[in-house]
């Protein structure tokens, strides 16, 4: 008998082995697998970084280019005002009388207006042009985003089967807990009306 019951635990311990061992050479490719997987989406990931970088180069040059052209503008604005109000005092120095006077600053403040116009007319084309640029960079990257397709991990065939399996199995019960509660409510209701 004492044999016999040394014979049946070794052969339960070389099971057990076998079954470890099993489990182990399992986890280890599980484990391979995940890091290969995981070394692909990191790779995926450099593509991604490297248009993100491009797409912070070009908008910083759309707004060191936008900013430029505004101070060229407002110089443009600045020299523009101080010679105007330079030949404003060489015209009240030569003018006679005051209604030549008010003529002169009349025309003055006109040319003033019409000047103001444009210069707000060219401030308004420099932002929209940076805007359009703007949303060109964007558009990019929103393209170089989708461009890049996303792998899909595939289950076992047995695995998705059982899946399957349990959801079946989930909607049948919900089905049957659902349904049952109505009936035992009317039930309850019948025998108290009785």
């Amino acid at each position: 008998m004492h044999a016999g019951m040394s014979e049946f635990l070794d052969e339960q311990r070389k099971g057990l082995a076998e079954l470890v061992e099993n489990f182990r050479k399992s986890r280890v490719a599980a484990a391979r697998k995940a890091a290969v997987q995981s070394a692909a989406r990191i790779k995926a990931l450099n593509v991604r970084v490297r248009e993100l970088a491009r797409s912070g180069v070009r908008l910083s040059n759309i707004s060191q280019g936008a900013a430029e052209s505004l101070i060229e503008l407002q110089a443009e604005i600045v020299t523009a005002a101080l010679t105007d109000a330079a030949d404003q005092l060489e015209r009240a120095t030569r003018t006679v009388s005051v209604p030549d006077l008010v003529r002169d600053q009349a025309e003055v403040l006109k040319a003033a207006r019409e000047r103001i116009v444009d210069d707000i007319a060219r401030t308004v084309k420099i932002l929209k042009a940076a805007a359009g640029d703007v949303r060109e960079v964007a558009a990019r990257s929103t393209a170089a985003a989708t461009a890049t397709p996303k792998k899909t991990v595939r289950r076992p065939a047995k695995a998705k089967r059982a899946v399957r399996k349990s959801a079946v199995v989930k909607r049948a019960t919900r089905r049957t807990t659902v349904k049952a509660k109505p009936r035992a409510k009317a039930r309850s209701r019948r025998t108290r009306a009785r």
